[in-house]
């Protein structure tokens, strides 16, 4: 079948006519789910991707059995590896779909499986909806999922894409979260092949960045663009659309009455700016670039790899950026201006595990080599954005949003740090052990204790996270429902498990709160685990000289060669774009969380 196909539009459409939903980079796909157990997956371009995929047709066909009487379906869909619930990695499901070696695929499926989302339900029980309105096969769709019992969610291997009735508030998170952007849909509209409809429409979520032109290749009409990498000039991609006629044809004119030229291409010294709109750089390529526009007040010293970073990191203009290029780590060395690019980045895996909660920085405002301080209270001078909760001086700082989280970052803030409960809570929602070395010397010390108790927790079938401190040690979480446990039950549980640890190496662990007793063993910190007492966030800066990250780890990489000097603002975001995070589904592993054994245990 030919699937329905939106068209590009610069605007959103608005009105109660419209339903919003996110866009997602990947291989739009057809799921083809019959009642003989037989899934097909079919792309908009009628390649049959199902053995590329096996991770979906195991997933659907687990499901089958049970829900027979709703088969067949066809569900209309997009084929992602997701890096966050609101953006997939365009380059990971590029490598998927290329891959044609069996084993090759079945380890790329259990590496990093892919999702097939949902959006659209074109056949229930074999009838046709296709003429129906979208609003109602939506609804078909979602009562789908309900009866076939699959979590709507994104994690799943079919995940569910939400329709959002309020654009601005969809456009937000896609923002947020760097998404490529938004379909808007008509809720009367049937199911069209093509584009022979004005019933839906995409819209970009463009990256704004400034380069310099320093070629022009008369053969294709492209122009490359270059910024400098210090005095080095550095090529980012070609462009070739954008422009109206006159201000192509002034351009093109340039180059070929003042360029150098070989062959085909006319070159210039770096004189002419533009500022261009791009989805990112990929292989050192503009991933659909287009000229915003020729921009004569911009100088080419301007156009730096500093500001294209800054510019790819979409940062919230609600912001006043200023002094980027401050040395904040100068061993490395690393910019304020690198920290914020990092920051922003990383923001929609690190936001999770700081909202809601009450908010603990380490300010260092000149960098980790000068002064710094904690703060915990809401500051007189912040925003009216930034949420606090309490009164006067003693309010307390809640970050629920980029918009505070840049903020904090913008005033030196290289440290976050919040309690196990959420603001409104007596109660926790994790248990964390903090593995703490004497130093990174005994780094070492810290994976043979995780290990012993990742095996401790396994016997109690307790499902548990491990991250670097991004400093020398390492933590080791384990998510809970909120009210399953109190400080009172969980400090027992710590205890018992930190003494048997303990008790099995005296020669390397102890429990002994004061340093100077502990004799230059690790310290099993189980007593940190109370309320309103802090840890390093996941994914936070440290105070350290060689920018480290607190970084979340899967426990097959807690092996002899791990480091925690590994991890740092350079590469923690390229990482967890290319292998997933980790702790993507903490929250759902709180929810299944088997606590039987554990109150038992303390009971």
């Amino acid at each position: 079948m030919d699937v329905m196909k939106p068209i590009a539009s610069k605007d959103i459409p608005l009105g109660k006519e419209w339903l919003y939903e996110v866009k997602y980079d990947g291989f739009r796909c057809v799921l083809h789910w019959e009642k003989n157990r037989e899934i097909k997956l079919i792309s908009k371009n009628k390649n049959d991707l199902t053995p590329q995929f096996p991770e979906i047709v195991a997933f659907c066909r687990e499901k089958s059995e049970s829900i027979k009487k709703l088969l067949p379906v066809t569900i209309d869909s997009e084929l992602v590896i997701l890096n966050n619930r609101y953006q997939s990695n365009f380059s990971s499901i590029q490598k998927r779909g290329r891959l044609k070696n069996k084993d090759s695929i079945q380890k790329a499926a259990t590496n990093r499986p892919a999702t097939l989302l949902a959006f659209d339900l074109l056949q229930l029980s074999g009838k046709d909806l296709s003429k129906k309105p979208f609003e109602e096969r939506k609804k078909q769709l979602t009562s789908f999922f309900d009866k076939a019992e699959i979590r709507r969610d994104l994690w799943n291997r079919i995940g569910y894409i939400e329709a959002f009735e309020n654009a601005d508030e969809l456009w937000k998170i896609i923002f947020d979260h760097k998404g490529e952007g938004m379909i808007a849909k008509r809720k009367k509209s049937s199911y069209r092949a093509g584009k022979a409809h004005q019933d839906w429409y995409k819209i970009k979520n463009w990256r704004l960045i400034h380069g310099f032109l320093t070629a022009y290749d008369s053969k294709n009409g492209y122009f490359t663009v270059q910024v400098y990498d210090e005095q080095e000039q550095y090529t980012i991609g070609k462009c070739k659309h954008g422009l109206n006629d006159d201000d192509f044809d002034t351009v093109k004119k340039l180059f070929i009455a003042n360029g150098e030229k070989k062959g085909v291409h006319y070159s210039l010294p770096p004189a002419i700016c533009a500022a261009i709109h791009t989805l990112d750089i990929y292989q050192g390529e503009l991933r659909e670039p287009e000229f915003e526009r020729i921009a004569p007040e911009l100088k080419p010293e301007e156009c730096t790899k500093e500001r294209l970073q800054l510019d790819l990191a979409m940062l919230p203009e609600i912001i006043d950026f200023a002094n980027t290029d401050k040395l904040y780590w100068p061993d490395v060395p690393l910019t304020k201006g690198n920290f914020l690019a990092y920051i922003r980045e990383i923001s929609p895996y690190m936001l999770p595990f700081l909202n809601n909660r009450a908010l603990t920085t380490i300010r260092c405002p000149d960098g980790v080599n000068e002064e710094s301080f904690f703060q915990k209270h809401l500051p007189s001078y912040a925003p009216e954005f930034i949420k606090g909760i309490g009164k006067g001086e003693e309010k307390l700082i809640v970050c629920d949003s980029i918009e505070t989280l840049l903020w904090f970052a913008n005033h030196g803030a290289l440290e976050f740090h919040v309690p196990f409960q959420h603001v409104n809570s007596n109660q926790p929602k994790e248990i964390v052990f903090d593995l703490d070395p004497p130093g990174r010397d005994e780094f070492s010390w810290a994976i043979t204790a995780g290990l012993i108790i990742k095996q401790l927790l396994d016997d109690l079938q307790l499902r548990s996270l491990v991250k670097t401190s991004g400093n020398k040690g390492l933590q080791i979480h384990i998510p809970i429902p909120e009210g399953s446990m109190t400080y009172e039950d969980t400090g027992v549980f710590t205890q018992a498990i930190a003494y048997t640890v303990e008790n099995q190496h005296p020669d390397l662990f102890t429990t002994e709160r004061m340093k100077n007793k502990r004799q230059g063993r690790l310290y099993i910190d189980y007593v940190q685990h109370g309320k309103d007492k802090t840890l390093i966030a996941p994914y936070s800066t440290r105070k350290t000289t060689d920018g480290t990250v607190a970084t979340p780890l899967y426990w097959e990489e807690v092996t002899e060669d791990l480091r925690p000097e590994m991890f740092t603002i350079e590469n923690v975001v390229e990482r967890v774009q290319r292998i997933g995070c980790p702790f993507q589904d903490y929250d759902t592993a709180a929810m299944d969380q088997n606590l039987d054994l554990v109150m038992n245990l303390i009971r």
